[in-house]
């Protein structure tokens, strides 16, 4: 064996040691991250702006940041605890806006139910199936917000939908969102949305719903990122990343 086919096993060794460390405490590596992907996704498609429905602590734009992207994003959290942390981080990115609102269907006051673990906060009540996998989701506490909608949002902030993503990460309540963009929904270059296979939330839309909402509005299934799992390996939830069908190469 020459020394660098010995180096080459060394190599791959190693990596299948760490994956399987990493496997066996939940965890994944891989070549091309999804925030990667979705960088060069939005590339080609042009969009310049991302309007991040549901923001937490601003996980996703760290990571949209550190895979690259430079443009505008908007992003909105309701609760007063996850929004500090949440305008904390952008606060050195004067092209990160943040606001302390939800979105819903209309502009009204709301209450929502507050999660142990903060990101799992919903306007809809969470099921046992949910608890049973993800028992830090309980509710603990009731916060009231302010919910705007995205059509509101796309006059108030100057948001040119057409070089825009549309992300929505709302527990539950993706549909009310897409109902407050009234027909301006269809205008986005991009909407990226989690999706639920099992009701998670009850009352929300599941998988199909939404993605036969989108499919008649005109948008093209893209991109696929896998979220949570059950004990037995049951896929429950993931996003998807949709393309408006003029985009398409």
């Amino acid at each position: 064996m020459s020394e660098q086919s010995f180096r080459n096993r060394l190599r791959e060794s190693a990596k299948l040691g760490l994956r399987t460390r990493l496997s066996r405490n939940g965890l994944a590596i891989g070549r091309d991250p999804f925030s990667n992907r979705l960088a060069r996704s939005l590339d080609h498609a042009g969009i310049d702006s991302v309007l991040d429905i549901g923001a937490n602590v601003g996980q996703y734009a760290k990571l949209l940041r550190a895979a690259g992207f430079e443009g505008r994003i908007v992003s909105l959290e309701p609760l007063s605890g996850a929004y500090a942390v949440l305008e904390r981080r952008a606060s050195g990115d004067p092209l990160w806006l943040t606001l302390n609102k939800g979105a819903g269907s209309e502009e009204c006051l709301a209450l929502i139910n507050v999660s142990e673990n903060s990101f799992s906060s919903s306007l809809l009540d969470v099921t046992e199936t949910h608890l049973g996998i993800a028992p830090h989701s309980r509710v603990v506490g009731t916060e009231k917000v302010h919910l705007t909608t995205v059509e509101q949002l796309l006059v108030d902030e100057n948001i040119d939908a057409a070089t825009c993503l549309l992300k929505v990460d709302t527990q539950g309540y993706e549909s009310e969102v897409f109902a407050g963009a009234g027909d301006r929904l269809r205008e986005f270059a991009a909407i990226q949305v989690e999706l639920s296979l099992v009701e998670l939330y009850r009352g929300q839309k599941l998988y199909d719903e939404l993605v036969a909402e989108l499919r008649e509005l005109g948008f093209v299934l893209w991109a696929f990122e896998t979220g949570i799992a059950d004990q037995h390996g049951r896929l429950l939830q993931v996003d998807g990343v949709f393309l408006r069908h003029d985009l398409i190469p």
